[in-house]
């Protein structure tokens, strides 16, 4: 939900008022844009099975009672799902790519299900790689409305880049702060989950962050990068400020209140955390604030 959320807003929000504000419409056949959606869903929703296919032993420690695979179906019909979702994920990837006139934009797609398997059989329970993985994929869901919007509109015209090359840095950057909210706090956030599920990584033989450097390390490390993403989006509020003189806007107070504050709440609990319990209290608010930013795609688009 969180992907297909983050594309949609993205495009109708961000993408689409930038365009029209310069006199361009979406180029992406609708129907391509949800082809292309349909398509990153259903690569995540396999790397979450084949995860949970890999993962049974160590979430049997962590969370026995959220295990699907072995309790509510086979690891046979787990693989299936799994090699089933990355072909229909990648067959709408390529036509989406096709379509659009730039198959090499199918590459994401192949990176990204090769990245999930790999992330699943060898990179999880590894210090910080599999983080950083994670990550990275996460952050580069946000670009990919752009670049499939943008390649259309070049492949229409050759000088659409030229033509429009401020309205092109605008949604680059706006697309850019949101890309890195997400890679930030996804960071973050798997930080947290892997202290959640310390017990479990430890007996199965894992090596990350909170078993190699302890958790006390991993705590300040998820404390300072939440203080980064407080201190870029003061940094935000400080630029809106300065360009706009008016302190209390709409803008201002979305972040101020649906953003900061919570980051700073959390950052202090996680802190004071101390048990698994504690840890995914942290990993629900982090994922709820996640999704506060991206709601802030609203704001932007009516302020």
């Amino acid at each position: 939900m969180m992907i297909a959320l983050t594309q949609i807003f993205l495009r109708y929000l961000v993408l689409q008022k930038i365009l029209n504000l310069n006199g361009v419409a979406l180029g992406l056949e609708d129907s391509l844009f949800y082809g292309l959606v349909l398509s990153t869903v259903l690569i995540a929703a396999a790397g979450y099975i084949i995860n949970d296919y890999f993962d049974v032993k160590t979430d049997l420690i962590n969370h026995p009672d959220t295990v699907v695979v072995d309790r509510v179906i086979k690891r046979r019909w787990a693989i299936i799902l799994h090699i089933t979702f990355t072909f229909i994920g990648l067959l709408l990837g390529m036509y989406t790519a096709l379509k659009t006139g730039y198959l090499r934009l199918a590459i994401f797609h192949f990176a990204a299900a090769i990245l999930l398997w790999f992330y699943s059989t060898h990179l999880k329970k590894t210090l910080l790689v599999g983080n950083i993985v994670v990550s990275l994929l996460t952050a580069s869901v946000t670009f990919m409305p752009l670049v499939y919007e943008i390649g259309v509109m070049q492949k229409n015209d050759d000088a659409f880049i030229l033509t429009y090359k401020y309205a092109v840095f605008v949604i680059f950057k706006i697309t850019f702060i949101f890309a890195l909210f997400a890679f930030i706090t996804s960071m973050a956030r798997e930080i947290i989950k892997d202290m959640e599920d310390y017990k479990g990584d430890k007996e199965t033989g894992g090596a990350t962050m909170p078993i190699v450097w302890g958790i006390r390390v991993s705590k300040l490390n998820a404390f300072f990068l939440i203080a980064i993403t407080v201190l870029l989006l003061l940094f935000v509020v400080y630029n809106t400020i300065r360009s706009e003189r008016v302190v209390f806007t709409l803008n201002n107070l979305y972040i101020f209140l649906g953003l900061i504050i919570p980051l700073m709440l959390l950052a202090l609990y996680i802190l004071k955390s101390s048990e698994s319990k504690h840890f995914k209290n942290a990993s629900l608010f982090l994922k709820f604030i996640m999704l506060t930013g991206l709601c802030y795609s609203f704001i932007f688009y009516y302020n």
